[in-house]
């Protein structure tokens, strides 16, 4: 055996992944049933084999599951891999540990995929030429005194957008198209339209090969990047060097916070990209199976799935909590992120056992941590398999994607009847599901659309889904949309329908921004981007999903009505109260907070099944706070509403989304009405009046 091209020594267990320090690199990683570990070294990330490999001895490197060595001397930017091998045992303890198979580090803060071959990971044989590597690097970056910026979430307007796609097509004109760079050219924008928040999809590093075989063959990839592989590290096609991936993702989120936005991480811990059993052998599966993941029961050699991907993460196993805590401690303290919002969070309230438990130690892990404690913790609180706790997700903190708000705005907006009451209940922040729990109004997550379904202008012009380019013969996406295309499917000429369609996308618009709870938009609505009908564009890295900014000058009138109404949301606290409503007077004032109303005062038609009409007065919640009276007109014909008077004041018309592009007039330039005793909405309207003093 030739000898080493580097010293090494012990090293230490304390410390997991490739840390640079003083005199060289520690590296650990954890391997339950592994009898003998190897570290290969690469000189670059095309190298097609290691140029050293180092063989560890288990007496002296290894410390209870971990193994672990310090190389002296090993210079930055050295890429690597590890190799584990002993007795795999599928059925009995669900090692599936295979010596052949190059791994890459699950503790990586920065990896190159630039060899990646997802279908060599996936068959026997070894892969090393063509693995995912990890790479060492030091971490000396200068945040020159960024801290996270702890906007209260009761404050926030959140804004969806996808890393790649808000930036990859040719009309967004800046230097590094789909990159965290690019991104940072379009701060200013997003400051104009004045959201809060930015909530990342995928950024933490997934495999863009994970998608069907069909799907593979019509050039197509995972765009959106529910596929992790690597929690610590930002994914490498995001930055215009992949070595460089770490800071350029810094430099964003130090540009996000010097323009007064928050960012909120879309994150996946309820599987990871290895898939099932036929999936790749990445790194999870070789180095602890039978911890990182559910298995059956009596054979181990099988995955339960409750996520729909393949696997699912032993989210509640003491080392896989210990591992997933880790990675949010990094990005909030290392990377400097605001907030995390977790994808079919429900899979992580599974008990080892499979079965949901109230307790569930990473989700009061989550919670409780002292260094999360000022994050903002959003769940999607369902999972593949059935299990739906909206309004009843476990902890206190934890804000939630309100799907029952999504699904009743919807109904309401396309002219079901009958919903006035569940309409009331949303639009006041979802008491019914929150209050009782000691919860607030924040903890409710309002949307009518998302990256998961129909765009705003696809909600307003199909009746079905259209996802024929997936590959998948149009099985794939949600058919349950509750959306209505006004009365032609899909593209038309007729200047009616496009004007009802933009009418009704002006009234999502205004009911979201009216609403208690949290808003969040989807990225593109306020252009009106389509996808053409399809729903699910998973695997559309193209001009299909990509944000294109023409729209910004031919949709002109859209965005300017989504700015106004989010500058009407934030003026007015009464928009965004911590507390829920009561219908009572407070702080001295002599109007109830809130008061309904039908087309009559103080008349609201709960109990009629053909209504689709509400108003409310909602009073001011600080002082020289003019109070709004708002109203809601879903009908076929207009209506006309009674209005509230109000000692010495008057109405002043704020907001109609009946008038082409709809009309939102600041406070200096409203009047009082000419009839103030009542006003007329018409068909598929809303009005917001603000009062003034007469």
């Amino acid at each position: 055996m030739r000898p080493l091209r580097y010293r090494v020594r012990p090293g230490s267990w304390e410390t997991a992944g490739a840390t640079v320090m003083e005199g060289g690199v520690n590296f650990c990683v954890l391997s339950r049933y592994a009898e003998r570990m190897q570290l290969l070294l690469f000189e670059c990330e095309e190298s097609p084999d290691p140029y050293e490999v180092i063989q560890l001895d288990p007496r002296v490197n290894r410390t209870f599951f971990f193994w672990h060595i310090f190389v002296e001397n090993l210079p930055e930017g050295a890429f690597y891999n590890w190799r584990a091998d002993g007795r795999a045992d599928l059925r009995q303890t669900g090692s599936r540990l295979d010596v052949e198979k190059a791994l890459l580090d699950p503790w990586a803060t920065t990896i190159s995929d630039r060899l990646w071959d997802r279908a060599a990971a996936s068959r026997p044989g070894d892969n090393v030429e063509t693995a995912i590597r990890g790479q060492v690097l030091r971490d000396d970056y200068d945040w020159e005194e960024d801290k996270p910026l702890f906007v209260p979430l009761s404050q926030a307007v959140i804004y969806e957008m996808h890393v790649g796609g808000f930036t990859r097509h040719p009309s967004s004109g800046v230097a590094h198209p789909g990159t965290f760079a690019g991104i940072v050219e379009k701060i200013p924008y997003l400051k104009e339209l004045g959201i809060t928040h930015v909530e990342l999809m995928p950024v933490m590093a997934f495999d863009a090969q994970d998608v069907p075989p069909k799907t593979a063959s019509l050039g197509l990839e995972n765009y959106w990047g529910y596929s992790t592989h690597s929690f610590f590290a930002p994914h490498p096609g995001f930055a215009v060097s992949a070595s460089h991936a770490r800071d350029e993702f810094r430099d964003m989120i130090k540009a996000f916070h010097r323009a007064g936005i928050g960012v909120i991480l879309d994150v996946v811990f309820n599987h990871t990209a290895e898939g099932g059993a036929g999936g790749p052998v990445i790194s999870f599966k070789a180095f602890g199976n039978e911890i990182f993941y559910h298995l059956d029961f009596e054979d181990r050699s099988l995955y339960r799935d409750y996520t729909g991907c393949g696997n699912t993460m032993n989210c509640n196993h003491p080392l896989v909590t210990r591992f997933l805590i880790d990675a949010l401690l990094y990005w909030v303290r290392r990377m400097h992120v605001d907030g995390f919002r977790f994808d079919l969070a429900s899979a992580l309230a599974r008990g080892e056992d499979g079965n949901p438990q109230y307790h569930a130690p990473v989700l009061w892990a989550i919670e409780l941590a002292p260094s999360l404690n000022r994050a903002h913790i959003i769940a999607e609180a369902w999972d593949a398999a059935g299990l739906y706790q909206v309004g009843d997700f476990p902890g206190y903190r934890w804000a939630e994607w309100n799907g029952r708000y999504r699904d009743v705005v919807r109904s309401f907006v396309r002219g079901d009847p009958g919903l006035v009451s569940e309409v009331a209940t949303r639009l006041a922040g979802s008491s019914d599901m929150y209050e009782g729990r000691h919860r607030l109004p924040m903890n409710s997550i309002n949307f009518v659309t998302c990256h998961d379904g129909f765009t705003l202008c696809d909600l307003v012009s199909y009746d079905h889904k259209h996802n024929e380019a997936n590959g998948e013969d149009n099985r794939d996406g949600h058919d349950h949309n509750l959306s209505w295309n006004c009365g032609c499917e899909g593209p038309t000429d007729d200047a009616e329908i496009q004007r009802l369609r933009r009418r009704q996308a002006r009234n999502f618009i205004s009911i979201l921004m009216l609403s208690q709870g949290v808003p969040m938009l989807l990225s593109g609505d306020e252009v009106f981007r389509t996808k053409r009908g399809n729903n699910n564009t998973y695997c559309q890295n193209n001009e299909l999903s990509w944000s294109d900014w023409r729209l910004v000058d031919s949709n002109r009138d859209v965005l300017e009505f989504v700015c106004s109404m989010i500058a009407l949301r934030r003026r007015h606290p009464a928009l965004m109260r911590d507390r829920f409503l009561t219908g009572k007077p407070e702080h001295g004032q002599t109007l109830p907070d809130i008061t309904w109303h039908g087309t009559r005062l103080d008349k609201p038609d709960w109990d009629d099944p053909t209504s689709r009409v509400l108003a409310f007065t909602l009073a001011g919640k600080v002082e020289d706070e003019p109070p709004l009276h708002v109203m809601f007109n879903m009908d076929s014909v207009a209506h006309a509403f009674e209005l509230p008077v109000i000692a010495g004041r008057g109405w002043c018309l704020a907001v109609d989304t009946q008038p082409e592009g709809g009309l939102v007039v600041p406070p200096e330039a409203q009047h009082p009405l000419s009839q103030p005793e009542r006003f007329t909405v018409g068909a598929h309207g809303v009005v917001v009046l603000e009062s003034r003093p007469a």
